[in-house]
């Protein structure tokens, strides 16, 4: 997808940044929608009730507690070694986060995945009907 395509898409959120733990303490505690970037690349969409409380969760988390972070473990596992909780990080960290608060986090979250079909989006929404 077109880079000034995303753009368009992503035009309310925050500016790009290293999705670190220092990332995520800045994100506020409100209902929104994230995303994490890989060279640009939108990999995944989430929304939650709580940006900040949400993004700590998949840096920090386990693997039963955040989809996101146990699907970059299973990236990461090798047939010898199950990635530690610090490699997951590590690998987010070398990512970048962005966020919007918004009051309808889950629409918004929707046709995100819609048009950009992230690769650790597993469920793709269905399109909502409007009549």
């Amino acid at each position: 997808m077109p880079a000034a395509l995303i753009d368009d898409l992503l035009a309310g959120f925050t500016p790009a940044e290293p999705y670190t733990a220092d990332s995520a303490a800045s994100a506020p505690a409100a209902r929104g929608v994230h995303v994490v970037l890989d060279g640009g690349t939108v990999v995944y969409v989430g929304w939650t009730g709580n940006l900040r409380r949400r993004l700590r969760q998949h840096l920090n988390g386990s693997r039963d507690s955040s989809p996101l972070h146990e699907q970059v473990g299973q990236l990461l596992d090798t047939p010898t070694r199950a990635a530690t909780a610090e490699d997951i990080a590590d690998w987010l960290g070398r990512r970048e986060v962005r966020w919007q608060e918004t009051e309808n986090p889950e629409g918004t979250k929707d046709a995100l995945v819609l048009a950009l079909m992230p690769v650790f989006n597993r469920q793709v929404p269905k399109p909502r009907r409007t009549t």
